[in-house]
């Protein structure tokens, strides 16, 4: 075990040349209509985009006997070049947020000339591929509002827990009010998630400033709660909807100058939080007037999924529906076209309607990543609180 760890130190000592711009290969000798993302720490270094999507990476680890490549979970054999470098063309990536990691002799790291960022339970290395047409998800020369990490004390869980907070521009400088975004992270992820892999501050900037949304606080809490619970059933969302009725809403409304009601305030979230969502915010229409589920696997297409009784989990959605129906401005749900949950999404949005449940859905391309969740965020954002 010694000697894999002095491997990889030995090895990776050498990769942090790669964020300067003299290092083996310097900017001329990038491909013409290559980018460097903009989740390199160095602009002038690698990973490489190339104009069809593929990806070069080279990583200079003179000391290594084998390097790789784990990019989307396929492994890519690195080959060893003069100088002791190691590189890689990938096969072209469809576009979006790719997590990767550097393999070295064995040992999954991440590489020291990408930022990291935490998904999938660990943090990981990661490159975004452009995507034509969707400049909103990029920083633009508008106003921008600010992002802040916040600390509440939970009561229930017995700890201090992070929280970040989406702020519109202008909010600092005036006493308006101003209604608010639930958002939830997935399963692996956390309450940063959103608002560095899911871009929240670009896509509401470029939103609000184009008057394509209204200016909105978005609040995305850490929900990996230890306090008992767990899984797809109202039993198992309990804790987690204690924590937000009597934790985190009253911690915003107290800590922002928010519009302090059901019509002002929106839940939503991806995946596990799309469950989330769907449990505690269609069951409490006194708390969440708007609910957004993307991408969640409650309805099959994961292993875990079971047959779901709507009437059972959510009381009164199929015997009262015209009361739930007139409880929620809007209901609205997502999938990835490329996602194995999208059958069975599509299946349960037409049992819905047929029951004559308002339900908006949309797909788009794409599968279970950030792509189709920041342009669900995007899509939804559009609707509210007008």
């Amino acid at each position: 075990m010694k000697k894999a760890v002095c491997t990889l130190v030995l090895a990776l000592s050498g990769a942090c040349v790669l964020a300067q711009p003299s290092g083996l290969q310097g900017r001329s000798a990038f491909p013409d209509g290559s980018y460097s993302p903009v989740t390199n720490i160095n602009r002038n270094g690698y990973p490489r985009v190339l104009e069809d999507g593929s990806v070069m990476f080279r990583v200079n680890a003179p000391a290594a006997n084998q390097v790789q490549i784990d990019l989307g979970g396929r492994k890519y054999d690195m080959e060893k070049v003069q100088g002791g470098a190691w590189t890689i063309t990938t096969a072209p990536q469809v576009p979006g947020f790719h997590y990767y990691s550097l393999i070295v002799d064995g040992v999954s790291t991440s590489d020291p000339a990408s930022y990291t960022f935490y998904g999938c339970s660990r943090v990981s290395s990661a490159i975004e591929i452009k995507e034509d047409g969707m400049d909103d998800f990029e920083v633009q020369d508008v106003p921008h509002g600010q992002v802040r990490t916040l600390y509440y004390y939970s009561h229930l869980e017995k700890e201090w827990r992070p929280i970040c907070v989406y702020t519109p521009a202008g909010y600092e400088k005036g006493r308006k009010r101003y209604p608010v975004v639930y958002i939830q992270h997935g399963g692996g992820e956390d309450h940063t998630g959103w608002m560095q892999q899911g871009r929240v501050a670009n896509i509401m900037d470029n939103l609000i400033a184009s008057g394509r949304a209204v200016p909105m606080i978005v609040v995305s809490p850490n929900s990996n709660i230890t306090r008992g619970g767990g899984g797809y059933s109202r039993t198992g969302m309990q804790p987690y909807l204690d924590e937000m009725a009597t934790q985190i809403i009253p911690f915003i409304d107290k800590t922002f100058r928010t519009k302090a009601d059901a019509r002002h305030r929106a839940m939503c979230g991806l995946s596990m939080g799309g469950g989330q969502s769907f449990y505690i915010g269609l069951n409490s229409p006194e708390l969440f007037a708007n609910v957004g589920i993307f991408s969640t696997g409650m309805f099959g297409g994961i292993q875990q999924a079971k047959e779901l009784d709507l009437e059972e989990e959510v009381p009164g959605i199929i015997s009262d529906t015209k009361k739930f129906n007139s409880s929620f401005d809007h209901f609205y749900m997502t999938c990835g076209e490329q996602d194995p949950r999208i059958r069975h999404t599509e299946k349960m949005v037409a049992r819905m309607k047929e029951a004559g449940i308002d339900v908006e859905f949309q797909s788009f391309p794409g599968d279970h990543e950030w792509q189709p969740w920041r342009k669900s965020l995007h899509a939804f954002a559009q609707k509210l609180f007008k």
